[in-house]
């Protein structure tokens, strides 16, 4: 085997005709790539592939590698599963949504009323941003991680009222209590029958 290999004695003893859950195929591709200048984090997954497969507990892969249980479990179910060929399809680490251009794209959504880009509703909410957002770039967020990013950048989908009096239409529409007449007797009268 490798020099390459962090624990070479466990590999020594793979026995090619006992396979637990990889094809042929599949266990030359990951021991050929076990041989390659890896990362630390892309061998540890074909390690743990590969013990799987030779019947390893999914305890006793974390003692040998020393790696979380939640590694060993997802990696052991990637084997299982059939795809262990496809180990490096996968990117290290958890994804970056959101960037600086989806921040700026959201900034000018915000700006702008929903009528411009073809809805039917006057203002925005998270979930119709979160929408738009993930036509536009292909990047799903939940409605509540939108808020944490309004929040972020001091942004809001509550419409600003205005402080001062309202306009003429309003006040021309609106009923005020001084509006009512007082029609006192007649509601009296109308007790007393």
């Amino acid at each position: 085997m490798s020099k390459h290999f962090s624990k070479p004695k466990e590999f020594e003893k793979y026995d090619f005709t006992c396979s637990k859950y990889l094809t042929s195929f599949q266990r030359k591709v990951l021991l050929k790539h076990l041989q390659d200048d890896l990362q630390p984090e892309y061998r540890r997954r074909l390690e743990i592939m590969l013990l799987a497969d030779m019947g390893k507990s999914q305890t006793q892969i974390c003692q040998i590698l020393g790696c979380s249980q939640e590694m060993a479990r997802y990696w052991i179910a990637v084997a299982q599963a059939g795809i262990a060929h496809t180990w490096n399809e996968r990117p290290i680490g958890r994804p970056k949504t959101v960037n600086a251009e989806y921040i700026q794209r959201l900034q000018q959504l915000v700006s702008h009323n929903p009528h411009e880009y073809g809805y039917p509703f006057r203002c925005w909410t998270a979930q119709w941003l979160s929408k738009h957002l993930a036509k536009e770039f292909g990047i799903e967020i939940s409605v509540r991680h939108m808020y944490r990013l309004l929040k972020q950048l001091g942004l809001s989908t509550k419409q600003k009222h205005s402080s001062g009096k309202q306009s003429t239409k309003d006040k021309d529409t609106a009923i005020t209590i001084c509006d009512l007449q007082s029609n006192s007797e007649a509601s009296f009268d109308w007790y007393l029958i």
